[in-house]
C-alpha cells in the first residue's frame, strides 16, 4: 500500500512538469482558441506508472482545471482509487474497462464517462491495443488509492 501511495504522490508531483508541454506542443493559442494537431502532442511517461503517458493540451494538472490526453498500454490496470476533482472522458482508441460499484463496464472508442464526488473505481485497458482518452478535468489532478484491505476485527 505504501508503494501505491508513493506512486500516486510521485504522479502528482510529476504532473507539474507536464504543464509546460502544452505551450511547447506546437499548439497555437490565439484569442479563445487552442489548436493542437495530434502530431504535435508531447507525450510524457508518468513516473511510477509503467505503461501510462500523458499529453497536456491546455491548463496545468498540478494546479487546476486542464485538458489532456492519457495513453495506457494494452493490459494496463490501476487498482481501486479515486480523484479529488470531477472529470469527464472520451475513449478515443482501444477498449477501456471501468469497474464501478463492483461492476465492469467495457467502453470502446467513442464512449464517454464521468466521475464526480470522488467516485471510487478501477481502470483497465484491454490487452491487444493501447487505450487513449481525452480528459476534461475540472480541478487539480491526483490519484488517491483506496485501502482495499479488510478492516481488522475487534
Amino acid at each position: 500500500m505504501k508503494k501505491i501511495i508513493a506512486a500516486a504522490f510521485a504522479m502528482t508531483l510529476a504532473l507539474a512538469a507536464f504543464a509546460p508541454h502544452a505551450a511547447a506542443a506546437g499548439g497555437k493559442k490565439g484569442g479563445n482558441a487552442v489548436l493542437v494537431p495530434a502530431s504535435d502532442m508531447k507525450w510524457s511517461d508518468v513516473p511510477g506508472f509503467a505503461g501510462l503517458q500523458m499529453a497536456v493540451l491546455d491548463g496545468n494538472p498540478a494546479k487546476g482545471p486542464h485538458h489532456s490526453m492519457i495513453k495506457f498500454v494494452g493490459g494496463f490496470a490501476a487498482p481501486l482509487h479515486h480523484h479529488s476533482s470531477d472529470h469527464y472522458g472520451t475513449v478515443v482508441a482501444g477498449t477501456l474497462v471501468l469497474t464501478v460499484d463492483g461492476q465492469d463496464k467495457k467502453l470502446p472508442a467513442g464512449s464517454y464517462f464521468s466521475f464526480k464526488g470522488k467516485k471510487k473505481h478501477m481502470t483497465r485497458c484491454e490487452a491487444g491495443a493501447e487505450c487513449i482518452l481525452s480528459m476534461d478535468v475540472r480541478g487539480k489532478w491526483d490519484v488517491v488509492p483506496e485501502d482495499t484491505k479488510p478492516a481488522a476485527k475487534k
